[in-house]
């Protein structure tokens, strides 16, 4: 006699989607991000630049309710370019090598072109980065030490810039 196997049901997770970032999710993007790059984080550059720099715009991912993925878009200057600083990106460990970084940037370069800047400034991967149209920006100068080499600008409405990356308050 053959027997029927009845069907299995496979649970799926919850589609994934991207929203801006809303007050009540700062809490869970500080635990995401340490969780991400680690208390060494705070030695950087970057993050003196963060903490001084206005909040432009957050975009989070939640696959369900649980916060999977997280970018900020701060407020500078660079020269006299009207920018944002793109960072950090952060993803959960169980989430990654999916696209969602990738998907998280790409809503970051909408908003920035969206507010018609004149371009997103990064410290980041140049073979990762670049595949989005960001280029190399040797000339940005930042306040503290960082590898040059991973300077990088995505042009919106003006070239690579030219002179110091400020905070906007």
């Amino acid at each position: 006699m053959n027997a029927v196997a009845a069907p299995v049901s496979v649970e799926s997770a919850a589609p994934v989607r991207i929203e801006r970032e809303r007050s009540g999710d700062s809490a869970s993007i500080d635990a995401l991000v340490l969780a991400a790059f680690g208390p060494g984080r705070f030695a950087k550059t970057a993050e003196r630049l963060r903490e001084a720099a206005a909040l432009a715009v957050g975009f989070c991912a939640f696959e369900g309710e649980r916060l999977i993925g997280s970018v900020r878009l701060w407020s500078i200057t660079v020269g006299a370019a009207r920018s944002v600083f793109l960072g950090p990106i952060a993803v959960d460990a169980a989430s990654r090598r999916g696209g969602l970084g990738a998907e998280l940037v790409q809503a970051c370069i909408d908003e920035a072109r969206a507010m018609k800047l004149d371009g997103v400034l990064l410290i980041g991967d140049p073979p990762y980065f670049s595949r989005f149209g960001f280029v190399a920006a040797p000339d940005a100068v930042f306040s503290g030490p960082v590898d040059r080499r991973r300077i990088m600008w995505l042009p919106i409405t003006a070239t690579a810039p030219v002179g110091a990356v400020h905070p906007v308050v």
